[in-house]
């Protein structure tokens, strides 16, 4: 796709909030380091549309951004960031989950891993909670160009053995630098925006 218009529309924190739409939403997890404003900012070809803090975890609410006024990329709280507390934690929890599990219009996740590391124990959670309720999983492994390419079929092997990956999710490798990637990430979201 190529996007001339992309805007941020609405951070979100309940229902109530979210935008009164029937477009398809494609909702982005990961880390909060794992490089989820450069994805999304690679794939809109802006510089700066999701902002990219110097300081992980800033993201505390849903923001919504109206790709091309066909479809919406819906940027979750990063997890797994240590200086938040736990209250606030149990929080971005659960407006998570309640985004995940009840939203009609959400058609696929985007579930970010950084290629250069195993999976976490978030990573494996966030993965395995995706496969618990059924929802289409396009797992995107970030950062590739900080690898050289010959390792990178060990790297994601090691990802898929760790997350016992589903064959029938598909699964990227991407840089945000070079633009790996970019053309296979964008036809995964069309075909589950199709579906």
């Amino acid at each position: 796709m190529k996007v001339h218009n992309a805007e941020i529309v609405i951070s979100a924190v309940s229902p109530a909030q979210y935008p009164e739409s029937q477009l398809p939403e494609i909702a982005l997890a990961g880390r909060s380091n794992v490089g989820k404003s450069s994805f999304i900012n690679t794939l809109i070809d802006r510089r700066k549309l999701a902002r990219i803090s110097s300081k992980p975890g800033k993201t505390q609410t849903l923001n919504f951004y109206l790709i091309e006024n066909s479809l919406y990329f819906v940027d979750v709280p990063g997890y797994g960031y240590a200086k938040v507390s736990k209250t606030e934690r149990a929080k971005w929890g659960k407006m998570i989950e309640t985004y995940l599990t009840q939203r009609e219009q959400l058609k696929a996740v985007v579930s970010l891993v950084d290629l250069r590391h195993p999976p976490t124990k978030d990573d494996i959670q966030m993965y395995q909670f995706l496969k618990y309720y059924g929802l289409p999983v396009i797992l995107v492994a970030t950062k590739a160009d900080k690898i050289p390419r010959g390792k990178w079929n060990k790297h994601e092997a090691v990802i898929k053995r760790e997350l016992d990956f589903d064959p029938s999710d598909t699964f990227i490798i991407f840089s945000s630098v070079t633009k790996e990637g970019k053309e296979k990430a964008w036809a995964s979201i069309e075909a589950a925006v199709a579906e």
